[in-house]
């Protein structure tokens, strides 16, 4: 097949990789004539993917994949092309589709027929029926279910793992109607392979959901459950400090019970996924009072963590305060709605000096996200956890001298590694 992929981004290009390792001609398409270089050139645009580089150095030089910014180049012919363009959501839970709308605008007007349209970006439920096919219909003069076929499939990967994530979890489509349904299960099975998974009623592999409309919901459902979670485990949390509760065992107890699988509290929820997509749900349902709730109580998590360290610490006015961990989750250099902000901004209303440290990033790129850089050894009055980086897990008084207080927002530590310091964990007084 003759496929083209649109946005090389941190799943767009793995997406592209795995096609063309399947034996396909696949053409990436990017708006950022850098990034369309860097793939040319075989050249990882952002290292820290498993896999990636080796599979770019193998498939680059053989013409199985190469990038473009012309639409006009990738997109006539092609037999499938897979969109995986950011969609933006504001605190209001109001989608931006400025992107995605530009996208489908550019491929309407070099569509051709018999070629099938995914949607893998996460969407509002109803945008691919009524908002992708009369944009693709008006732009391109042909008729969706006749001359071409649209379906959603939301991606269900983990930056860093992309390739591992494909191959474990069922590829999920839903159709504007049977004959696009049907069109994508042959796609995607001629595009992946599948772990073998005993614990699924279904098997691994493509599962249809019946419509467009389910295929949306499921990932939206997915994530949002997830969220929902943490928060019912945060507010558990907030709670059992109270009581002079250990959590954890609580958590450790219920979850040994085959219905109960209570997540870990913990300072933040970050990243693309999962403080995002509750929106897209609300966005659709505003009545949505658990939704809501779940979101408030984990975007409130980095303020109500310093309040722990004020309140073990003492007066933060003045003290330097190093808060450990840029990026959302540990190994991942990137901060997109990573805890880091909400944490700096409690520090600073506190009157406290807010530092920030992380293995990945380098003094310049920390005050790019307008931090002030801590190294490692510098003096310091307290430190927060912020990302789970397992260097973190070896810290030790020598590491931050002068430390009186250390809250761990990840319970990466132990109080043993903290000998006369000033110990605390969320949820365990």
């Amino acid at each position: 097949m003759k496929i083209a992929v649109i946005a090389l981004g941190k799943i767009g290009l793995p997406l592209a990789v795995q096609y063309a390792a399947k034996g396909h001609e696949v053409v990436g398409v990017d708006v950022n004539e850098q990034v369309v270089k860097q793939v040319n050139d075989a050249v990882e645009p952002f290292p820290g993917e498993a896999h990636l580089q080796d599979r770019l150095d193998e498939l680059v030089p053989s013409g199985a994949l190469r990038a473009t910014t012309d639409y006009a180049d990738a997109i006539p012919g092609a037999d499938a092309v897979v969109l995986v363009v950011p969609l933006f959501v504001d605190d209001e839970a109001r989608p931006d589709f400025g992107w995605m709308d530009a996208a489908t605008t550019e491929l309407a007007r070099h569509l051709t027929p018999d070629t099938l349209i995914s949607y893998e970006t996460t969407l509002p439920v109803g945008t691919t029926r009524q908002r992708w096919r009369p944009m693709l219909e008006s732009g391109s003069g042909l008729v969706e279910g006749r001359d071409f076929h649209v379906v959603f499939s939301p991606e269900r990967v983990l930056t860093g793992r992309v390739f591992a994530d494909l191959r474990k979890y069922p590829k999920l489509i839903g159709g504007l109607s049977a004959a696009g349904a049907a069109r994508a299960v042959e796609f995607y099975e001629a595009v992946l392979d599948f772990d073998d998974r005993p614990d699924l009623p279904r098997g691994n592999g493509v599962w249809d959901l019946g419509s467009a409309e389910a295929s949306e919901l499921a990932k939206l459902a997915e994530t949002t459950y997830r969220d929902v979670n943490i928060g019912l485990a945060n507010q558990f949390a907030r709670y059992a400090t109270t009581a002079g509760i250990d959590v954890y065992q609580v958590i450790e107890a219920s979850n040994s019970q085959p219905y109960s699988h209570i997540h870990q509290p913990g300072i933040a929820v970050g990243g693309h996924c999962i403080p995002v997509y509750p929106r897209l749900y609300l966005w659709n349902d505003p009545d949505a009072t658990v939704v809501r709730a779940a979101r408030e109580t984990n975007a409130a998590m980095p303020d109500y963590t310093m309040g722990l360290l004020e309140g073990a610490h003492g007066d933060l006015a003045g003290a330097r305060v190093v808060v450990l961990g840029a990026a959302y989750r540990g190994g991942v250099k990137e901060t997109a709605f990573s805890g880091v902000f909400g944490a700096v901004a409690a520090l600073r209303e506190r009157g406290a000096t807010a530092l920030v440290h992380d293995p990945l990033y380098t003094d310049d790129e920390l005050r790019d996200l307008g931090f002030e850089p801590y190294h490692l050894g510098e003096k310091a009055d307290a430190a927060v956890v912020q990302a789970d980086h397992p260097e973190y897990a070896e810290l030790g008084p020598d590491d931050l001298p002068g430390v009186a207080t250390f809250v761990d927002g990840r319970r990466v530590s132990s109080p043993e590694r903290w000998p006369g310091v000033t110990y605390r964990v969320i949820g365990k007084s």
